[in-house]
């Protein structure tokens, strides 16, 4: 079981790793090119298509790595979930009360300001996320190493 939920971390937490990088990098960058006239239909929809496609993997996410802490291969400290824990915590702290509020701002139209935090803010998610990305594969390491 432990191996499986191992697994289903990296399996989940890269994925996330990969999309927030695209989102730094490509689709928040193209925020200020989408006009004026379709931005709010834009923004809705992708806040609605965001959501189907990451919520449910952020909630396998938080989940594993919650019972990995318990439950953890033996080659894997309890540091390592701890810390994994963590920045996870991070992640839904900045995503529920910083990211959730600057799209909401954004629904409203397109405001320069709530872009350029939410492009700055995003950075902290974009750590995180790699942080965590190394963190789960240095647990599977170890977990091949044992």
């Amino acid at each position: 079981m432990a191996i499986f939920l191992l697994i289903t971390q990296v399996a989940s937490t890269w994925f996330m790793t990969g999309l927030i990088w695209f989102v730094q990098i490509v689709h928040y960058p193209l925020y200020n090119r989408v006009g004026v006239e379709g931005f709010v239909e834009y923004e809705r929809q992708h806040c609605a298509l965001t959501t189907m496609v990451v919520a449910p993997v952020m909630v396998v996410e938080l989940l594993t790595a919650i019972l990995l802490v318990v439950a953890r291969p033996k080659a894997v400290g309890l540091a390592e979930t701890l810390i994994g824990v963590a920045l996870l915590g991070v992640i839904w702290i900045s995503t529920l009360f910083i990211a959730d509020n600057l799209h909401g701002a954004l629904s409203a139209g397109f405001n320069f300001e709530p872009y350029r935090q939410l492009l700055a803010s995003n950075w902290l998610r974009t750590a995180c996320w790699t942080l965590r990305g190394l963190l789960v594969l240095y647990m599977c390491y170890r977990s091949m190493q044992s």
